[in-house]
């Protein structure tokens, strides 16, 4: 993520890649040029060069239509009754940046403990899965491998149970856990997954439909309760990442660029 401030061989990169001379260091000229890029490509203009804006420098039609834009901002906001600026700050703050890997997939955690409650659910011996695959079938949480690398962990789940698999894997930029794909109205998981491989606006609309549904988690970001809205988002312990601090720092941010 580079910024104003930034210094550095990366900033030399981006700089080349905008046409201006390449000083490595991060400065108006250079913060004035990316928010152009990207207000061009309609994507969030907050001067912040990070895998979206170089993407859309590198002018992939295929992925730039994956990426999140203005118009699926106010459409979440419209839904939300909300400003657009708190959708930025929730998305700013919530989301891991982007919701899609290198090589195009979307981004996943699997989570094994999910897996052993969503077997135990579909009639299976999870604790005999736990006996024999105790790496994605566990009461406890863990195993974690990061990246690609949980596609593997996916794959081998899906041999045992290939909708319980799904179910307990987080999706997208949101990371929201496939087993919510009833309650947010989905037909079914498979449905569910398709529509987070479509694109970062399909993954925000998840996001939008797992925030209505929960009524007070819906009324604090209504009503900019930062510190409620990231207590029932983030859990009891949010204060000791500073979630509504950061809600609130990038809400005013958003604004200010919106303006």
């Amino acid at each position: 993520m580079l910024k104003n401030g930034s210094i550095g061989y990366e900033v030399s990169g981006l700089q080349k890649l905008l046409g201006l001379p390449m000083t490595g260091i991060f400065d108006e000229a250079t913060y004035q040029a990316v928010v152009a890029v990207q207000k061009q490509h309609n994507l969030i203009a907050d001067g912040i060069a990070g895998p979206k804006t170089m993407t859309a420098l590198k002018g992939d039609k295929k992925e730039i239509i994956k990426l999140l834009n203005m118009d699926d901002i106010n459409r979440a906001a419209d839904q939300l009754k909300v400003d657009a600026a708190s959708v930025i700050a929730v998305h700013k703050v919530e989301s891991l940046g982007t919701g899609f890997l290198a090589d195009g997939r979307v981004k996943i955690l699997y989570e094994r403990h999910i897996m052993y409650r969503q077997l135990e659910q579909s009639g299976f011996d999870a604790a005999d899965y736990q006996q024999k695959f105790p790496a994605i079938v566990n009461k406890a949480r863990g195993g974690y491998l990061g990246g690609a690398r949980e596609y593997g962990r996916l794959g081998m789940a899906s041999q045992l149970s290939v909708a319980d698999a799904l179910e307990s894997c987080s999706w997208g930029a949101y990371q929201i856990m496939g087993f919510h794909w009833q309650a947010l109205g989905f037909e079914s998981v498979h449905v569910f997954v398709d529509q987070m491989q479509q694109g970062e606006g399909k993954q925000l609309d998840a996001f939008v439909g797992f925030i209505t549904a929960d009524a007070k988690l819906h009324a604090a970001l209504k009503s900019k309760k930062w510190a409620e809205f990231a207590k029932i988002y983030n859990g009891p312990d949010y204060k000791d990442n500073f979630y509504d601090q950061k809600l609130a720092y990038a809400y005013d941010n958003a604004q200010a660029n919106l303006h």
